[in-house]
């Protein structure tokens, strides 16, 4: 899961829309199973809230409200989870409107939603750009198209919906809006001075957005070069005791980064079914010479195999670290980082593709991440090295240089 999506989950939340608890895994989607055979257990709260919205959507799956309602809970899902199967299920939801030229605004909303996540991002800005025409006051319109800004490094355009969100949602959230795009363009000390400030201001302020605002500060701040304050901010945010996948990624990362890769292990020993946390398990096991090595990393590999059977190319960034770090098939990398980065272009993305142009020895690869870095002034310590890095590569690029 992307920040940018991690963000959106805060603000929906905080919008109305409470996000559901994980899930157990599911199956495919496909016409003829819809919404019915998610393996979910009877007590889960998912289950619970899912069998509820599917019990009154089978009495009328004709009616907008209830399909979006539908719909948006298997989407979040999706982002909970970081697998994209979900969208099956949301989209099979949505399946009366699925390609109508103008459907409701409470169906376009989320199908605007359902395209972001699919990396369909000009298609995702013309549904909640309209929704957001129609609904000045949409909230939820507005904080996903700041988000869809922020990922494609439209950040004009993202200040612009964050400006929007200012009567409509809490301030930490706005606060937070506007100082992820200051971190980003040479505001980074500022835009966590705000988030300072705004905390302190609001000690009451919902446990998913102090968790939000405290990861936040956590990356600036390692943003800036300053580990001792980036590890406790991760350290509070995991005292609050909420779960949440993107927190024990970027502290997982922020560890291997720090060298102590035994603290990965402990920390993520019970949150494997999860992607992006597994891929941190085979990366620190491999790193601590953990006996689990071998099969963590058998493990990844399955299940990249098996999303590319299903046509899934939403976690090349993942996947390209995976080739890189652990299956050393850095042209593979490359190529997944390359393709991810015309997608999408935060921070995480921009390194796996200077990293994986540094092991091709190929500078020219990394040529849109140096010319997004001088546009817009990014001050990360990490990103500045890797940019050394990469211009003091004097071979000539070629394919033999990369293996």
């Amino acid at each position: 899961m992307s920040s940018v999506r991690f963000l959106l989950v805060v603000l929906t939340a905080l919008l109305g829309w409470p996000c559901i608890p994980f899930a157990a895994p599911h199956t495919p989607f496909a016409d003829s199973v819809v919404v019915e055979q998610l393996p979910l257990r009877a007590q889960d709260p998912a289950s619970r809230e899912l069998n509820r919205l599917r019990s009154k959507w089978r009495q009328d799956p004709q009616n907008p409200a209830l399909a979006a309602e539908l719909a948006r809970a298997y989407f979040e899902q999706a982002v909970s989870e970081g697998d994209p199967r979900y969208l099956g299920y949301a989209q099979a939801a949505l399946k009366p409107w699925w390609s109508a030229a103008e459907p409701p605004p409470v169906v376009r909303l989320v199908r605007g939603m359902v395209l972001q996540f699919s990396h369909r991002f000009p298609e995702a800005i013309k549904d909640l750009t309209e929704v957001s025409r129609l609904e000045p006051n949409n909230a939820v319109a507005w904080s996903w198209l700041a988000a869809v800004y922020l990922v494609t490094a439209d950040y004009p355009k993202a200040l612009e919906a964050c400006d929007r969100l200012k009567p409509l949602a809490a301030d930490l959230a706005v606060v937070g809006c506007r100082a992820y795009v200051d971190s980003l363009t040479g505001r980074a000390q500022f835009g966590l001075e705000r988030l300072s400030m705004a905390l302190r201001q609001q000690p009451k302020a919902d446990p998913a957005l102090r968790l939000w605002t405290l990861t936040r500060m956590a990356e600036i701040s390692e943003r800036l070069g300053d580990n001792r304050l980036a590890e406790q901010h991760f350290r509070a945010a995991l005292a609050l005791d909420v779960r949440d996948t993107y927190l024990l990624a970027a502290f997982s990362d922020f560890l291997l980064d720090q060298g102590r890769p035994t603290e990965v292990l402990s920390l993520l020993k019970d949150f494997s079914r999860a992607d992006t946390l597994l891929l941190r398990l085979a990366l620190a096991a491999r790193d601590a010479n953990s006996p689990d090595a071998a099969k963590y990393q058998q493990e990844m590999r399955e299940r990249f195999d098996a999303a590319r059977r299903q046509g899934d190319a939403l976690h090349e960034k993942e996947e390209s670290r995976f080739a890189r770090s652990l299956l050393r098939e850095n042209q593979r990398a490359l190529a997944l980082a390359e393709s991810n980065y015309r997608l999408q272009r935060e921070a995480a993305d921009a390194r796996a593709l200077l990293e994986a142009s540094i092991s091709c020895r190929s500078p020219r690869s990394a040529e849109p991440v140096l010319q997004w870095m001088a546009l817009n002034r990014v001050e990360s310590v990490t990103l500045q090295s890797l940019a050394v890095q990469v211009r003091a590569i004097k071979v000539p690029d070629s394919s033999k240089a990369c293996t």
